[in-house]
């Protein structure tokens, strides 16, 4: 007990203000998960190149198995007292080793879903300013500026942050909520049909693929426990927030993939995605609405990647904190901002890092959407599917160890989450080369992830040898 007493003093001591509730903390992962981007950009992807109109079952799966998860990864909330998140809990199961290896991925993971996001901003907002003011901007000054407003909030306290996200998300939510509304209020092109939610027409796309795109769409739910030095109460906080986080996205994304079937007509919806994916949600707006409808639809697309970036921005930022609060990076990265009470230090780095690896996909001419966004997106997919099944499996062996938790919530919950990860994980390595677009491509991004894993147990390795003082520390 009196350890477990010294542990809640250090992390109540941390320095960072706990301003964060329940309410807020969804708002920044649903606002990271981006569901007007996903409504927009990867559900009509799903129904052309995916599953088709198994679609709504996909989302439905995947969010059973993040429930699942969300068991002992809840369950494990109050004996991890720092905001490492993937890296806290994989190294309280697998040591110090394994759980830098996780950090360096983490970080790794997250940057390429920044600057995938990132790029992916910079087109909606060209896109945006051409149809509105007829002026062509180059994409990657608006996602410069974008990073650069992103870096701002980022600097300050996270409750600016999660204000501004908030506001954001009810919009974005808001218009994707109206266009099904309308759709089902309308009867769909032929009626309302229930054929996307049964089985036949789960097995009747490339289910495989389609899962994978699934995930994709989650990205961010996991964020929660990195707010846990400025959440009220983590321990109850935390699990709350994650729980509510993953339902309502998979609530969202099952309930708008069946609208938008049925919208589109479930016999022409796969035909009509793969002919127009980027004009299909948008076409809706302007069937089942009006154009005004249409073009709030693409203003609030740009503030979705913007929401999206911010939430990844600050998860970075704590993990480089976490990290030079604990003496593994530069402790200059650990300190608090005296006014704004923020990881100021880290925000910083993280912008710069970023900025500089935007500032090289643009010298070297990639193209924003097609190239940036695919491939780095598909190998943050990737690398987050990785920490999702090691921390299942850090879970089960801690629980084991530990003896602290119930059978369910300790073992056999994580250890079905770790058996479907683990499939997902399979079924995602061999459709690597479709998710990132080219054979090239996909073996240079598989290497990466492997690096990025590789280089934080070498880094751990060296700790060990050189800093022996800090490696015992972390343990």
């Amino acid at each position: 007990m009196s350890q477990q007493r010294k542990e809640r003093k250090q992390e109540v001591t941390a320095g960072l203000d706990r301003t964060l509730g329940v309410p807020q903390i969804v708002f920044m992962v649903v606002a990271m998960a981006a569901p007007l981007t996903v409504f927009a950009g990867l559900i009509p992807l799903m129904l052309g190149s995916g599953n088709g109109i198994g679609t709504p079952i996909d989302f439905v799966i995947v969010g059973v198995v993040l429930v699942l998860f969300t068991v002992g990864y809840s369950a494990m909330t109050p004996e991890v007292r720092n905001a490492g998140a993937f890296y806290s809990y994989i190294q309280r199961g697998f040591g110090t080793g394994i759980g830098l290896g996780a950090a360096t991925l983490a970080l790794v993971t997250y940057s390429l879903l920044i600057v995938s996001v990132s790029a992916y901003l910079g087109a909606a907002a060209r896109n945006v300013i051409e149809t509105f003011f007829g002026v062509s901007v180059p994409w990657w000054c608006l996602a410069a500026a974008g990073l650069g407003a992103i870096g701002y909030l980022g600097y300050r306290n996270v409750e600016v942050s999660a204000r501004v996200l908030g506001a954001l998300l009810v919009a974005e939510v808001g218009i994707v909520a109206v266009v099904d509304l309308a759709i089902v209020l309308r009867g769909g092109d032929h009626g309302l049909s229930a054929h996307p939610l049964t089985w036949d027409a789960f097995t009747s796309g490339a289910t495989g693929t389609g899962i994978m795109f699934a995930v994709f769409g989650f990205v961010g739910f996991e964020a929660t426990a990195v707010f846990r030095s400025e959440a009220k109460d983590p321990d109850r906080t935390i699990p709350k927030a994650t729980y509510i986080a993953v339902v309502l996205i998979a609530v969202i994304y099952a309930f708008s993939s069946w609208a938008m079937i049925n919208g589109l007509g479930v016999a022409r919806a796969v035909e009509a995605a793969a002919h127009d994916p980027e004009g299909l949600a948008p076409g809706l707006a302007t069937r089942y609405l009006s154009r005004a409808a249409h073009d709030v639809m693409q203003v609030l697309l740009v503030t979705s990647f913007f929401a999206c970036v911010l939430t990844a921005h600050n998860v970075v930022a704590r993990y480089l904190f976490t990290l030079g609060r604990q003496g593994a990076l530069p402790v200059s990265l650990g300190v608090v901002h005296p006014a704004h009470r923020s990881p100021h230090v880290a925000s910083l780095l993280t912008s710069g890092v970023i900025g500089a690896l935007l500032a090289a996909t643009a010298i070297a001419g990639l193209e924003p959407v097609v190239e940036i966004y695919a491939w780095f997106g598909g190998a943050g997919t990737l690398g987050l599917i990785v920490l999702l099944a090691l921390t299942s499996a850090a879970v089960v062996v801690h629980f084991r160890r530990a003896g602290t938790a119930t059978v369910w919530t300790g073992t056999v919950a994580p250890a079905l989450a770790l058996g479907a990860l683990g499939t997902i994980l399979v079924l995602v390595i061999g459709n690597f080369e479709l998710l990132i677009g080219s054979r090239t491509g996909a073996n240079v991004f598989l290497a990466v992830v492997a690096a990025a894993f590789a280089g934080g147990l070498g880094w751990a390795a060296l700790l060990s040898r050189r800093r022996p003082d800090i490696y015992a520390a972390l343990e």
